[in-house]
């Protein structure tokens, strides 16, 4: 099983709502992207920061920044604003190919998903048009390069 699928059954075993975003999100849409991270936005809630803290630690996968999910959702306006911090990641330690970045100014709670199916699963991704507005908020290059790519699907 890829790592993008052990990833989303886990958060779905969990019973945490979910979107892929970021480059797998636009390959999944059709567009070619590479990337190596798997981009998601969950629900700003506490309770889903801690699930979500359990769940990537339950897969090998530890936090990067020496934080506690409690703290990155207490202190989450602070990260964006004086610390540039977009994502919360995760990496698993024995093999550093397996990264999960939780994008922590997005709420899913705004916002429309639809599912795609890879290899034996399905795979909730934001919409087309959801992520392309999240990616003109970002503006950075690689993410204009992702919108055109998109727009022309």
């Amino acid at each position: 099983m890829v790592f993008l699928e052990r990833v989303c059954r886990c958060l779905e075993s969990n019973k945490i709502p979910y979107a892929v975003v970021g480059g797998y999100a636009v390959a999944l849409h059709g567009a070619v992207r590479g990337t190596v991270d798997v981009d998601f936005i969950i629900s700003l809630q506490e309770d889903i920061f801690v699930a979500v803290e359990k769940a990537m630690n339950s897969l090998g996968l530890h936090s990067r920044l020496p934080v506690t999910a409690k703290e990155v959702f207490r202190f989450r306006k602070e990260y964006i604003e004086n610390r540039n911090l977009i994502a919360w990641s995760f990496v698993n330690l024995k093999n550093p190919m397996e990264v999960v970045d939780i994008i922590i100014t997005d709420n899913l709670d705004d916002c429309a998903i639809v599912e795609k199916k890879v290899a034996t699963s399905k795979i909730k991704i934001l919409s087309k048009k959801d992520l392309i507005k999240m990616k003109k908020r970002s503006g950075r290059p690689q993410d204009l390069s992702d919108i055109e790519a998109l727009e022309k699907l």
